[in-house]
């Protein structure tokens, strides 16, 4: 009897090892090893970061909103999120094998509000932009030598509701998405408005058939070789509320791409729809391949990538074990990936396989985030990496040869 009891508690145990996922795992095929480590709680923004980029994260004031934007609440989109908030969940952290470094150069304002994005022109020169409380400007420039040598006022281009993506074209213009005010806009190199899509507040369907120009949740942007403008639109299909929308300029409620040439003309769009190869549930971020044209799609809630060619067609589906946040190529035109809450920005090949990672995590310890958001190169190879919850701007400092 003792025996048998024996071998049941021997059984029982080696079934339960079988289900318990592992927690680390090697360094193979290329890329290095992984492990997991949990979350951290998130400011969302209200923080002080010192001269040496330490955050001490102080209490949020009930009415001092770093933005104002809509709010996820009739919709059954809204009402059917179950499992476990992402706050609670261990994240796959890749060992560190590269040798970056970390700084924190950038002197930001005083005031709470996080810079999700970061982005380089031709000379050298940094731009941010920054989530801030209406009547403060959120948008600067900062020289290669990290000095404040621009502030774009809010007189210029408004109060920016959600500040997300950004991106610098070829002629050094800066491109800004504000997911919540529903508007691309396009601003010179000496801070001046040049250009605006979309309609403010109105988030709705671009129509080129009835002339309607309207953008829905515009959250990142890309360039091609040639011009083209890439616009990423869609936190998440159907959201927040548009499922239920009476709006007749609104009734799409999918995560899309509109493609339009240099000048701003039309192209084409395609929608995410979610199911099936090709299809996307979320945009969050958006990249064109450098070599090939390809567009790579972050699909960060999915866990996935979606690559299409530069006219829409589907071409493969990348699976993740990161969130998929934010995409940019480097200067030698390899893919590389921020993944958000999970604190890392990641280099992969072609292939998605990951072959080397920067970050200590989430958290606002030295070389953490909270979220590493929308990001961008130097010449030398040095990485400026936003983040959508703390004040502080990221260099990843490339080694030394």
């Amino acid at each position: 009897m003792r025996l048998l009891a024996t071998a049941l508690i021997l059984t029982a145990t080696s079934a339960w090892a079988a289900t318990v996922p592992p927690r680390e795992g090697p360094g193979e095929n290329g890329s290095p090893a992984w492990f997991l480590q949990p979350s951290s709680t998130d400011p969302a923004g209200h923080t002080v970061v010192d001269a040496q980029g330490r955050i001490t994260v102080h209490p949020h004031v009930a009415g001092d909103e770093t933005f104002n934007g809509f709010r996820c609440t009739e919709s059954t989109i809204c009402q059917n999120r179950y499992g476990p908030s992402r706050l609670t969940l261990d994240r796959v952290q890749w060992k560190q094998t590269m040798g970056y470094n970390f700084e924190y150069p950038i002197r930001l304002p005083p005031g709470d509000g996080g810079p999700p994005a970061a982005g380089i022109d031709s000379k050298g020169n940094i731009w941010i932009y920054q989530r801030k409380a209406p009547g403060n400007p959120q948008l600067f420039k900062y020289s290669p030598d990290h000095k404040l040598i621009l502030t774009v006022a809010e007189s210029v281009i408004g109060h920016q509701d959600k500040p997300h993506g950004m991106a610098v074209d070829a002629q050094d213009n800066v491109w800004l998405c504000d997911i919540n005010g529903s508007t691309v806009m396009k601003v010179s190199p000496d801070g001046k408005l040049l250009q605006t899509f979309g309609q403010k507040h109105h988030r709705g369907d671009w129509d080129e058939a009835k002339g309607q120009r309207l953008l829905w949740q515009p959250i990142a942007i890309a360039f091609a070789p040639n011009g083209d403008i890439y616009i990423g639109q869609g936190h998440g299909n159907e959201s927040p509320n548009d499922v239920e929308s009476d709006d007749s300029t609104n009734i799409m409620g999918a995560a899309r791409v509109l493609q339009l040439d240099k000048n701003g003309t039309f192209i084409r769009q395609w929608f995410g729809h979610e199911a099936g190869q090709g299809k996307f549930d979320q945009i969050h971020g958006l990249a064109v391949d450098p070599k090939t044209g390809d567009i790579w799609i972050g699909d960060r809630e999915q866990y996935r990538i979606q690559v299409h060619s530069g006219d829409g067609k589907f071409l493969k589906t990348i699976l993740t074990r990161n969130l998929s946040s934010t995409l940019s190529f480097d200067n030698d035109g390899f893919p590389w990936m921020a993944t958000g809450q999970d604190g890392q920005v990641l280099k992969l090949d072609r292939n998605g396989k990951v072959i080397g990672a920067i970050g200590n995590g989430m958290g606002i310890g030295h070389g953490q985030f909270i979220e590493s958001a929308y990001f961008d190169f130097d010449k030398d190879g040095n990485i400026y990496v936003g983040d959508t919850s703390t004040g502080r701007v990221t260099k990843l400092v490339k080694p030394k040869k």
